[in-house]
């Protein structure tokens, strides 16, 4: 019996009149199947199939590696070299504003020259030697020598002056978010109005001194010190209390700064104590005059209105 006749007999009838045609040139095709049969392929050819279908995957994954990792590592060094230099463009800008490595010499300071300071501030008098000591050519910190400015009690007194007027004004049932923000902020645009207007009049005296606008920053916030000191007298003691300790600060901070400008401002025979010729020389003596009678009136004008 032929099986091909037989199958393809069964297919005539199994199948739709419009395939016929497609399954008897299949018949006659020396008798070819439908699927290709495995069964028989040797071990050979089922593993050369195999590489066949894998290796070019197997082998896509390292080159795909060798093409990412250099672009990832040139994408890293761009990235690197882009912060850098954005980094060091911002210092430079930063530093033509705000001298920050110059900022770290006015703050280094520790416990022995703040007490010593405060001392100074308020009690000025028996104080001999006003000279800042010098390390070739460079002012020593201020933790080493108790005339050097800092801008550390500077900070911290104006800070502490603003807790103190909210405490004031708590204690007349006056405080408000509002209203202490003003008095921050109008004690703040005073400091700075002053230090311009000593900055724009040392260029009209033309004067050649080594003080910076930091050192003028740090010798106009010394009076909140004894801003401080009068509020808080009138806090505890009263109205007379505020005006008698308030009195002692403005003539101790005159007289430290008269002694401090001095040897920055005037000439060295001025310094000395000489009598003053010129009429250069005359300017500048009352230009230091000026700026140490300026402290005690911001400092009644900053604080007479905290006290009832």
């Amino acid at each position: 019996m032929d099986y091909t006749a037989t199958q393809s007999g069964f297919r005539q009838r199994k199948l739709q009149p419009n395939m016929r045609l497609r399954n008897s040139s299949m018949d006659g095709s020396e008798g070819s199947q439908l699927f290709e049969d495995t069964s028989r392929a040797t071990p050979g050819s089922q593993a050369g199939y195999r590489t066949q279908q894998t290796g070019p995957q197997a082998a896509g994954y390292p080159g795909q590696s060798m093409m990412q990792d250099p672009m990832s590592h040139l994408a890293m060094t761009y990235g690197a070299s882009l912060a850098s230099q954005g980094r060091e463009m911002m210092d430079k800008n930063l530093d033509r504003f705000i001298p920050i490595s110059k900022l770290k010499y006015y703050f280094a300071v520790d416990t022995v020259y703040v007490g010593k300071k405060l001392g100074l501030l308020v009690f000025p008098y028996m104080h001999e030697n006003w000279e800042v000591s010098y390390q070739q050519d460079t002012p020593v910190a201020p933790r080493f020598d108790v005339n050097a400015p800092d801008l550390y009690i500077p900070s911290m007194g104006f800070i502490t002056y603003v807790l103190v007027a909210g405490l004031a004004l708590g204690t007349q049932n006056r405080f408000t978010p509002e209203l202490l923000g003003v008095q921050a902020s109008s004690a703040l645009v005073w400091l700075i109005m002053e230090v311009l207007a000593v900055l724009l009049s040392l260029y009209l005296v033309t004067v050649n001194t080594d003080l910076t606008t930091i050192d003028l920053l740090a010798f106009s916030g010394y009076k909140y010190v004894g801003m401080i000191i009068g509020v808080v007298a009138g806090l505890l003691f009263g109205r007379l209390a505020y005006y008698l300790s308030l009195l002692w600060c403005c003539a101790a901070i005159f007289v430290f700064m008269i002694r401090t400008l001095r040897l920055k401002l005037l000439s060295e025979a001025a310094a000395e104590g000489r009598p003053v010729r010129g009429t250069r020389n005359q300017l500048r003596m009352y230009l230091t005059m000026s700026i140490a009678a300026a402290q005690p009136i911001f400092m009644y004008w900053l604080t007479y209105h905290l006290i009832r």
